[in-house]
């Protein structure tokens, strides 16, 4: 299976790209994956409700047009579902099986995600009802779809 991800905004500290650079590297045995960074759309530092919709909107379009057809789509969202790293491998599994070929998981901006992209989703995902930055997140998303992918493998990283 090969696997992308779709995130709006960029790291900015070098030790998150290096984490995340491992989990890719790591991944490679198991599949292509394809980090696609979308801009964030501006806004001002106290926005308002217009605000954010329309910057969402704009986030949602760039983000819509990049999920190849026939994939699984997973968008991270706080309301998403909580799965132990045993129930990702598992619904990673049925995803391909079922004959998705490459896993699409969407972490949005600071404002999260339009409702048009959470509605493609195979399935939302949520990390924790705790909330993490957005840097973070794509490091411990990574981690999650590598330990994944182990567990599938029945190989002894997972524990």
């Amino acid at each position: 299976m090969n696997f992308k991800l779709i995130c709006v905004g960029k790291l900015k500290d070098k030790f998150f790209e290096d984490a995340c650079a491992e989990y890719v590297k790591r991944l490679g045995a198991f599949g292509k994956v394809k980090i696609t960074k979308i801009p964030a759309a501006p806004l001002p530092d106290a926005p308002n409700e217009k605000q954010i919709a329309s910057a969402l909107e704009k986030e949602a379009a760039q983000i819509l047009q990049r999920i190849p057809k026939g994939a699984a789509v997973y968008p991270m969202c706080i309301e998403g579902k909580q799965l132990s790293s045993e129930e990702l491998s598992a619904e990673l599994s049925a995803a391909a099986n079922g004959g998705a070929g490459t896993a699409v998981f969407i972490i949005g901006g600071s404002c999260g995600l339009h409702e048009s992209v959470k509605k493609t989703g195979r399935l939302r995902l949520s990390m924790s009802r705790m909330t993490f930055p957005h840097r973070l997140a794509r490091v411990m998303l990574l981690e999650q779809i590598y330990r994944a992918m182990m567990i599938s493998a029945g190989r002894t990283y997972h524990k």
